[in-house]
């Protein structure tokens, strides 16, 4: 495992090297179209998390609404990042009314990492989203795992299987925006993440639970691939709802998880933006 040195600021907080270390990986986290719709903000008390408007075109609540998961993705890989690095996040989520586009304020505390928080910070760097065929089955007890995870987070995780899998590949081939999945081909286990809400702070739980998911599977050597984009469709979201969630609780993304194809090539790191071109500082930590 790899050695972690934690060092402080004199006023207790983490310093430059590690809020930077930190912010580098919850950049890695999976966005729609890898539109990285993403500001972060160092404080004197901590780091801001927000929606970057100019990313989120065009503005409709469909679109804002896959925006602000992916925000949410980030925001849990920035809390696993700080937590394996020593610092604990006290997260204010949507603090401030008058400012729709600040999502969350994280103030920071000295703490322990735990061994799995290490191990999901260390998967942030391994994970890709694969959208290969996969193999299955996958390993006894990581779906009640993964719904664990989620359901700390707010949100919910449903295996699909029979009639209710075949309508969700139904679905997303009508959509037209991924490969068929659930094809002879494709053996991955089709997953529904899904909240009791469906308002901006439902969103950005279900993009926190996304990232724990993804995390978690990449930690036990599992492909992955999360489907935010047909969601956009809200005919499709309606049919996932109506006919797959029987609580008729809310689809926020399809997520395939599987086996990679045997001997197949590591897939590359996808782009991502420069972190300074998504970090800014307040004037009283501006150097």
């Amino acid at each position: 495992m790899t050695k972690r040195t934690v060092t402080t600021m004199n006023h207790g907080q983490p310093d430059e090297h590690t809020l930077r270390a930190a912010l580098a990986l919850a950049v890695r986290a999976p966005s729609v179209r890898n539109g990285q719709p993403w500001r972060f903000r160092i404080s004197a008390r901590g780091v801001d998390l927000f929606l970057d408007p100019a990313r989120v075109r065009p503005p409709t609540q469909s679109v804002r609404r896959a925006a602000v998961l992916s925000c949410g993705a980030a925001l849990h890989h920035l809390r696993i990042a700080l937590a394996a690095a020593g610092w604990s996040a006290v997260v204010r989520r949507l603090p401030d009314p008058a400012e729709p586009d600040h999502l969350a304020s994280v103030e920071l505390v000295p703490h322990r990492p735990t061994r799995i928080e290490l191990s999901l910070s260390d998967a942030i760097a391994r994970r890709r989203t694969d959208h290969r065929n996969f193999g299955s089955p996958i390993p006894q007890g990581y779906i009640g795992l993964a719904n664990e995870r989620a359901m700390t987070l707010g949100a919910n995780v449903q295996q699909l299987t029979e009639l209710p899998r075949v309508r969700v590949a139904e679905a997303l081939r009508d959509a037209a925006t991924e490969p068929p999945a659930g094809t002879e081909l494709d053996l991955a286990e089709l997953l529904v993440l899904s909240t009791p809400t469906d308002d901006e702070s439902a969103w950005l739980s279900a993009g926190e639970a996304l990232s724990a998911i993804l995390l978690t599977a990449t930690n036990v050597d599992l492909a992955s691939c999360a489907l935010i984009e047909p969601l956009e469709i809200p005919e499709l979201r309606r049919r996932i709802r109506r006919g797959v969630l029987a609580d008729r609780s809310y689809p926020q993304s399809v997520i395939r998880i599987g086996w990679a194809p045997v001997d197949s090539m590591p897939l590359p790191v996808t782009p991502r933006r420069a972190l300074g071109d998504v970090l800014e500082r307040t004037e009283a930590t501006a150097c």
